[in-house]
């Protein structure tokens, strides 16, 4: 009789228990129908938002110039930094969606009153408020006195009224530095040559005038630094440079030493490698930036000159930029090749090879060095 009631109280727990579980089955499913649908719902009011007018009310006009070449995702974000739109991302995967990516170049006039659906629709059909009286086209690459000579030719402007300008520390400090607050206190370093040096972005520029001054001319270059830099901000805050300054230095490098696309994160990958071994970036190209130098090949005899940008005589990354790097060269520097290369050799063909040891490297440097020998010749 005690066993049966053994038995009995044994298949009553287990029932209890089976009853238990149910619960906490139950329990657990409904809670994540309600994640769930909460997540869904959040999502569908975000996008809903994100699609609708910032300020439905809003009477104010605002003029933006979408320069030729401009990228979606560029758009979304200057479009973002206008106060326009709410959010560049959902911009893109919207217009992508739509199939409506291709916007005109030109001068708009939007107004925050209108919907994504009205700008995207505006700008695939050109309905532009005037086309730029003036475009300027800023290479990638390009140093300031490239580009103030650029400005100068287009613009009609004293090539060294420009220089004297862009050169003018207590000017840049009171004028641009308190604009943009990526712009630090390392570019009024008197060893920089230029003080704004890889930081007016290369793109095409429309303005509405034949003869801008020349603030609203570098204040529309260094508006698109600031928003590329935005589009890269989490990467940055985390990169073991530590600063944007430092960052635009080694993507300058990268720019001139890596002409083809594929290369540019390895050679960012090689740099990274150099730097953790405490090894001289031995980098050519910043060199004949010390010289002032447009010449093909680097002699031992450059190599000595003596300059905070010579990275032959000095360990790290030179004092600051050498040129206006491109995004794709500031996104390889942020998003460098896992290599364990130590060397590479640019050859005049533009192909670039890798290798590990000095032993290695020298026996490619051997082998190919006649081509710039000839390279020289030509000159």
């Amino acid at each position: 009789m005690g066993e049966s009631q053994d038995q009995f109280n044994k298949l009553k727990e287990r029932a209890n228990e089976a009853q238990l579980v149910r619960k906490i089955v139950f329990i657990i499913v409904i809670a994540l129908a309600i994640i769930i649908i909460g997540g869904i719902t959040f999502i569908f009011y975000y996008i809903h938002h994100s699609l609708a007018p910032v300020s439905s009310s809003s009477d104010k006009k605002i003029v933006v110039a979408i320069p030729s070449g401009t990228s979606v995702e560029g758009i979304g974000d200057l479009l973002e930094s206008k106060g326009l739109i709410h959010s560049s991302p959902v911009f893109r995967y919207y217009a992508k969606y739509k199939n409506q990516t291709d916007f005109k170049a030109g001068i708009y006039q939007f107004s925050p009153s209108m919907s994504v659906k009205d700008v995207i629709q505006k700008m695939e059909n050109g309905d532009v408020d005037r086309q730029a009286a003036l475009t300027v086209v800023i290479p990638e690459g390009f140093t300031v006195s490239q580009i103030t000579e650029r400005i100068a030719k287009k613009t009609g402007m004293s090539t060294k009224a420009i220089h004297d300008k862009l050169t003018n520390r207590d000017y840049i400090k009171t004028h641009y530095m308190k604009k943009y607050p990526f712009l630090k206190d390392a570019i009024l370093d008197k060893k920089i040559k230029s003080p704004l040096e890889g930081y007016l972005f290369p793109a095409t520029y429309g303005y509405d005038k034949k003869k801008p001054n020349l603030d609203t001319i570098i204040d529309k270059m260094l508006d698109k630094t600031q928003t590329i830099l935005n589009k890269y901000q989490k990467q940055i805050n985390t990169n073991s440079l530590g600063s944007v300054h430092k960052i635009l230095t080694m993507a300058s490098i990268v720019e001139r030493e890596a002409s083809q696309p594929e290369d540019r994160q390895k050679v960012a990958g090689v740099f990274y490698n150099r730097i953790n071994k405490g090894m001289p970036l031995q980098s050519d190209i910043t060199v004949l930036y010390a010289l002032g130098s447009s010449k093909q090949k680097v002699t031992y005899k450059d190599t000595e000159v003596s300059s905070p940008y010579n990275t032959y005589h000095q360990k790290g990354l030179p004092i600051g930029p050498i040129n206006n790097p491109s995004e794709a060269s500031i996104s390889a520097v942020l998003n460098p090749a896992d290599i364990s290369d130590l060397y590479f050799y640019a050859r005049p063909n533009g192909k670039i090879i890798y290798t590990k040891t000095l032993a290695e490297h020298d026996k490619v440097v051997n082998k190919y060095k006649h081509e710039w020998d000839n390279v020289k010749k030509e000159e």
